[in-house]
């Protein structure tokens, strides 16, 4: 099993992320996300929830409970369906905004 430590320092890599801006957009510090990172603390449940937002996987993805990365969305009405699809379209363009400030 991956542990957390591990998928959120490959999951910021692969988005060729500082600490420093992972940071800002969680709303945490960069010692922060170093801790998290090292395995010395852990998210708490909000951190998670925004880190999986900002990936677009799950927190069982970021957890190493699943090797799934998407979003099941075959229990949702279509209205809620939507909803996701308008948070990750948000979500998105501003990780694209961030990226522009590098």
């Amino acid at each position: 099993m991956i542990r957390l430590c591990d998928r959120l320092k490959q999951l910021r890599q692969e988005k060729h992320l500082r600490q420093d801006q992972l940071a800002a957009l969680v709303g945490v510090t960069k010692s922060t996300i170093s801790t998290w990172e090292s395995d010395l603390r852990q998210p708490s449940y909000e951190s998670l929830l925004r880190i999986a937002d900002i990936y677009h996987v799950t927190t069982d993805y970021l957890l190493g409970r699943s090797d799934d990365r998407l979003l099941d969305l075959s229990g949702l009405t279509a209205v809620e369906a939507a909803l996701v699809s308008e948070l990750v379209a948000s979500m998105t363009a501003k990780n694209q905004k961030m990226e522009e400030y590098r």
